[in-house]
Formats: C-alpha cells, structure tokens, sequence
C-alpha cells in the first residue's frame, strides 16, 4: 500500500497560504518545515537576489514537494518597472515642508532643491496638481509646473530623500511596459525552471496582461498584480485576461489614501472570485512577526477579515523571507484559517458574494455538489480533472466539504495549490465509472477524508480523460475496505 506522508493529508482548511522564500527560508530543512506548518505555496521574489540563488530554492522546493508526497506550487513574482530618482551629494538631501523642489533630466547629484529623474516618460504625462509619492509615500510632492525638461512641485510632506528612492506617480497611467528587460529575463527563467505562477508586477492596462501572455508562450498561469490605481478603472477586463488577482496592498496602500484600501480589497475579492479564479490577499499581514514571534491583534483581525471574504489564498512576504520567525508566521496563518472556517458564520459570510453559474452542465453540476454539501453531510467532494477547469467550478460555489481532486497531471496539480479548497493528488488516470468510484473512496481514505460511512460526492466527465467533458455526479459511501495494495 502507498501510504500518504503527514503533509499529504487534507490541511482541514480551505484558505492556501503562500509563504515568500528568502535568506531566511530557503533551504531544505526550513522549506520542509514551512510545509509541515502549514504552507501551501511558495513565492520567489525577483526583485531580490540572482538566477543561480533562485534556481536553488526552486531545485529545494521540488526536493521538499517529493518528500512530502504533496504537490506544491512555486509562484514566480517579477519584479515590474520600478521608478526611482537619481543620486544626491552625500547620499541625501533634505526638503523641507513647503519648500519647491525640482525633478529634472540633469544626470548631475542632486541637492535640497533638485534631483534627477531618469524616466522620460513620465515628463510627457505629469500635468499641474498632480502627485509624486517618494520612498513608500514618506515625502509628498505636488507638480507646480511640469515642462519638457523638468518638474517643479512643492512639497506638500517634507522629509530627508536619498540615492535612488521609489517614485510613485497615483495619478496617472505612466507609458512604460509593465515588463521591463530584466523581467523578461527573469520570465525565461521562471518558465524554463517550470515555475507554476507568475506574478506580473504594476500592471495599468489589459494590454500589459495580454503582453505577458503573448512571451509565456502559453505555459504557466499569469497572475496580475493590482497595486495601481488606474488598474481599478479596468479591473473586470484585466480578471478576464489573467489567470488570477493579488490585491497587492503595498504600493496600492502607498498610491491611495489608507481609509481607500479596505473596500477595494472587498471589491478586488468579490469581483474575481466571480469569476471562479484565485484571489490572493497580500502584504503586511503579519509584518509585526518578521522581528516578533506574536503578531499584534490588528494583523490577526486583517488576516481573517480576508477568509471571511473567501479569498482562496493569503500570502506572507518579508514574515517567511527575511523574518526571525518564518514557521511560526505560517503556523499563525494556518491557525487563523483554521479558527475562522470553523466559525459557525463562516459560511454566511463566505456566501455574501452572490456567485452566479453560467449556463453550462458542467456549473449546474458544480453548483449541485455544493447544494448536496449543504443537505447531507460529506466528508468532501472528489473531483476527477485533467485541466483543473472543473475544480475552478467548484471552488467558485464555495461548498461546505472540502475538494479532493484526483488528476493525471503533475501541472494541474500543482496550480491548485494556490485554489481555494482543493486538496489535489497526482494519480494516474481512470478508464472506466468502476475504476473511478474505486480509485476515489481508496484515495478518500489515504488522504484524510472520511472515515468509514462517510459520504463524499463525485464528480467527473464521460468519456474519461477529455477535458471540459464534466457531466457525471455520483454519491458514495466509504466502507473502509477499500484502501488495499492499489499503487495509485
């Protein structure tokens, strides 16, 4: 008998975390021990360090995914276009409040009154009134006057600014690709390392979506990163082209006004989970825990405020990568996911989002599996998939029991690590109804769903093995003798 190993088993909650890797969890042991905590997924940062570097924890991560017997996805995060000004005498300058202060094409350091700023594009857009945010918004300025050659702004928040600090500009859509040289390199190496996710960074338009799409050749899933402004006011169109949303609530927190965030994350949650693709929540949910072992009860509150909008994972950043206490971030966020889904007003709230099948059998079916959850007590739902679009389905319904989905597809598998309740095994694949009813209460059992009488759902398509077939729903009832020798 193939025994499932403590990682395989179901988590017994449906929320994913992705935990970012960094110096201070990328090797074997602590990958393998961020697994056990409770990590789902793993996020390689591009911004920070080398190919050779990430290469390495992308090597440790899949020695981890077959030790655990779990698949796992590994999500590739580019680092995106990064405005920044130019460097100063000394290292830094200070401006004071009120004071004018000039942006211009002079590559000469700056000083209290003037920098560098090596974007030509953004002299062509920059207009009276608007605004420019400098490292993370701690300096504010205001454009006064923006010429072909400079931009004079006063500041509305002073401060000290050095060498090469980040420039956010909230108020318009900037004219550069949403991928820059460097993340075209780095997107030929996520892909040749067979990355599962990559995340497209600063993303206005569309158009730098349906880009990237166009370089990844059609391999991998594109996640868009909403932190701009202007993505809001196209938002459905970019759910359409991706394969996924991150609220990424750093530079969107930094581009907007603090109060605005909150319900943006509600309506960036609700509007993709319409759409029956991954909604990830990310940035400083536990920021307190990269230097405490506690996080603050602010953090825990925003943490489940995101699960109970039904947002399928949640994601840790500097907590995992450079933090003191990587395994007890993961270990709070599995604890947090855990104590909300068992509130009995989980499920009230998790359906606030009125979710609407198409007219299709495939969602009739996947909308009836959550009904039976909610009429009969199941221990879970199987899903029989080889491209993950029935599982989509399901997870969209949000049902009481969790998903597990059996698939001949070592891909498929691993993208569903960031899907909301689906637990997914790579088997091998069926050929006839006996075969699946068999294969499903035998791997029911092995992985922690049910337990002798338990009842599940199955769902899968006739004829097997033909994607977008699903047209088959079927009751059955563990007896217990079924987990014999079968090498699955």
């Amino acid at each position: 008998m193939t025994k499932a190993s403590p990682t395989s088993i179901h988590r017994g909650r449906k929320v994913k975390i992705l935990a970012t890797l960094g110096p201070a969890s990328s090797s074997p042991e602590m990958i393998a021990r961020l697994l056990g905590a409770g990590a789902d997924a793993f996020r390689v940062n591009m911004s920070h360090g080398d190919h050779a570097t990430h290469a390495e924890t992308i090597a440790n991560i899949r020695a981890a995914e077959k030790a655990s017997g779990r698949p796992i996805a590994i999500l590739c995060d580019l680092q995106g276009p990064k405005l920044r000004v130019g460097p100063f005498k000394g290292g830094k300058a200070f401006i004071r409040h009120g004071a004018h202060f000039t942006l211009d094409r002079d590559p000469a350091l700056g000083d209290d009154s003037r920098v560098c700023l090596p974007h030509p594009e953004l002299f062509q857009v920059l207009t009276k009134g608007q605004r420019l945010l400098i490292d993370d918004g701690k300096l504010r300025l205001k454009v006064i006057k923006a010429e072909v050659d400079s931009i004079l702004c006063s500041a509305e928040v002073g401060g000290f600014i050095s060498d090469r600090k980040g420039v956010n500009v909230p108020d318009a859509v900037i004219p550069v690709p949403a991928m820059t040289e460097k993340d075209r390199r780095d997107l030929a190496f996520a892909i040749e390392h067979q990355a599962d996710w990559i995340a497209l960074s600063f993303v206005q338009r569309p158009e730098d979506v349906a880009e990237a799409r166009r370089l990844m050749g059609g391999y991998g899933a594109l996640v868009a990163k909403i932190e701009k402004p202007a993505a809001l006011d196209r938002l459905d169109e970019i759910i359409e082209l991706s394969d996924g949303i991150m609220v990424a609530r750093g530079d969107l927190g930094v581009e907007l006004n603090p109060e605005e965030v909150p319900p943006l994350q509600k309506r960036i949650v609700e509007a993709t989970r319409r759409s029956g693709k991954p909604v990830i929540v990310a940035t400083q949910m536990l920021e307190s825990m990269i230097e405490s072992p506690a996080p603050t009860r602010a953090e825990v509150s925003d943490v489940a405020n995101a699960v109970y909008d039904g947002a399928d994972a949640v994601m840790l950043s500097a907590e995992t990568a450079a933090g003191a206490w990587p395994v007890e971030a993961v270990t709070m966020m599995d604890r947090i996911g855990k104590q909300v889904e068992n509130d009995p007003g989980y499920a009230a709230r998790v359906h606030f989002t009125d979710v609407l099948p198409d007219a299709t059998t495939a969602d009739a079916l996947a909308q009836a599996c959550a009904a039976i959850a909610e009429t009969v007590t199941l221990a879970g739902i199987i899903v029989f998939t080889s491209s993950g679009s029935t599982v989509r389905r399901v997870a969209r319904e949000r049902p009481g029991a969790p998903m597990l989905v059996l698939t001949p597809s070592y891909k498929t598998a691993r993208r569903l690590g960031l899907l909301w309740g689906a637990h997914a095994v790579h088997t091998k694949d069926i050929g006839s109804f006996e075969e699946m009813i068999a294969k499903g209460k035998r791997m029911a059992l092995r992985h922690g769903f049910g337990t002798p009488g338990s009842k599940l759902v199955a769902l899968a398509g006739v004829p097997f093995g033909t994607p977008g077939s699903t047209n088959l729903l079927h009751v059955v009832t563990l007896a217990g003798t079924e987990l014999d020798q079968h090498n699955d």
